[in-house]
């Protein structure tokens, strides 16, 4: 029963109902159908694709009768593909056009070795070939569009030229659809393989880069400076433009993955996000920092100050310095600290034992007192210090009555005497009682 598949079909010689395959004269049987159920065909063959089941119900008379068209088949292919994809119209006599003919054809010819054996011989070099294809469209720097757009072309075409092949040989309606369907399967089935290759050279490089960009970091944070030069080099291998001002972002240590890849979670963002010390750098300064505080799904962090490349160690430090003061309780317990808020705490327990040292000395003479009454004077110290008011001004702060007040100045009086008129002394008190009160607060 022929079938009419329009003008788009190719006509090449031969004899309706008869041709040669092999050099023997045969007519296939046009009563032939497909398998009544697929669970007819050889067992295991479904596991490399479907297109390949579908190939091996097929009559093996099909296979060897079509080889004679391969060659007209993979121009035609090649030229409906240059046709419509154009980053694919290159020159023939080129590299690339040698191997992009010679993938049709390899196109062509695996799905007729599937009607002759159903054996699984070949079947790794074919799926390796056309996993290397999507390898190499990664490496060209497109997308898959392209090829996948090419494979599509190229099974309506040989579906054409397939129809009028079947339709010489009054071949049986279920049979050409079994044809049909198995060309476009074949079609899903090289788009999956090509997709599979680009995703594995897509995840070598992404890995490749991250190792790289992991390294850079590394090298922007040691004790000793890495010479521009190393860091520049280094930096062209990630693929990573080298900023003049960066900001540094402290994390949290967490035993829970992020959902982004650890390595390079945010763009252009240098990443740790592993270990006890996670940090990132970013270049200039975080666009959307309550973005970025989203994107860390609870884990506390802190934004050191903006610094030149060459400070990014000393950023990240005060950044590490402010989250150990937010676990401790002596910052405020925010999902994102700024440094750039808390300079003057940061400067004052900079260095924790000297700062007790200096309130230790300067402050020896409420040593004497019960704990209760160091607490009260030195309130009322820390007030009078930041404000010089009068007695009343300083009750209003504290809460209490003036006289109380009155009374606890005259009793400071006799701690401190004359220091409190001392500038350099007054100004000690203040830095020690304003870090004994922040050191208060840690948990």
């Amino acid at each position: 029963m022929p079938i009419d598949v329009g003008s788009g079909a190719v006509r090449e010689g031969g004899s309706r109902g008869r041709t040669q395959f092999g050099g023997v004269g045969q007519r296939m049987d046009p009563r032939r159908r497909i398998p009544a159920s697929h669970n007819e065909m050889r067992p295991g063959i479904a596991e490399i694709g479907r297109a390949r089941t579908l190939f091996t119900a097929l009559p093996k008379e099909i296979g060897e009768g079509f080889r004679p068209y391969v060659a007209p088949l993979a121009k035609a292919i090649v030229r409906e593909i240059q046709g419509v994809v154009p980053e694919y119209a290159q020159p023939l006599d080129t590299a690339f056009g040698v191997y992009f003919t010679r993938g049709i054809e390899h196109a062509i010819l695996q799905p007729l070795n599937n009607i002759r054996d159903d054996g699984e011989d070949g079947v790794d070099s074919w799926s390796q070939y056309f996993r290397l294809l999507g390898k190499l469209e990664f490496a060209a720097g497109r997308g898959l569009e392209s090829l996948q757009t090419a494979y599509r072309v190229g099974g309506r075409v040989a579906w054409r030229h397939f129809a009028e092949f079947g339709k010489r040989l009054d071949v049986q309606v279920d049979l050409l659809c079994l044809c049909a369907e198995a060309i476009f399967a074949y079609v899903d089935d090289l788009s999956k393989l090509s997709i599979e290759g680009y995703t594995i050279a897509q995840e070598r490089e992404v890995g490749t880069l991250a190792r790289r960009r992991r390294r850079l970091l590394e090298l922007l944070l040691a004790d000793t400076p890495a010479s521009p030069q190393a860091i520049g080099d280094l930096a062209d291998s990630a693929r990573w433009d080298v900023p003049e001002w960066v900001t540094l972002i402290a994390l949290e240590p967490s035993s829970d993955e992020l959902a982004q890849d650890p390595a390079q979670p945010f763009g252009e963002v240098l990443a740790n996000v592993d270990g006890s010390t996670p940090c990132m750098l970013v270049p200039d300064e975080p666009a959307d920092p309550a973005g970025l505080a989203a994107e860390l799904r609870g884990r506390r962090a802190a934004i050191g100050p903006k610094v030149r490349l060459g400070d990014a160690a000393r950023s990240l430090r005060w950044a590490r310095q402010a989250i150990d003061l937010v676990q401790r309780g002596v910052l405020p317990d925010r999902p994102l600290t700024r440094c750039a808020e808390h300079l003057t705490t940061l400067w004052l327990l900079s260095d924790e034992f000297l700062v007790r040292q200096i309130g230790a000395h300067c402050l020896a003479p409420l040593g004497e007192l019960t704990v209760k009454q160091r607490a009260r004077l030195s309130e009322t110290l820390l007030v009078w210090l930041q404000s010089r008011g009068s007695a009343r001004e300083l009750a209003d702060r504290l809460g209490v009555h003036p006289q109380t007040v009155r009374y606890r100045m005259n009793k400071l009086e006799q701690l401190f005497g004359d220091r409190l008129n001392d500038p350099e002394d007054r100004l000690t008190m203040e830095i020690a009682l304003r870090a004994e009160t922040l050191l208060a607060r840690s948990t």
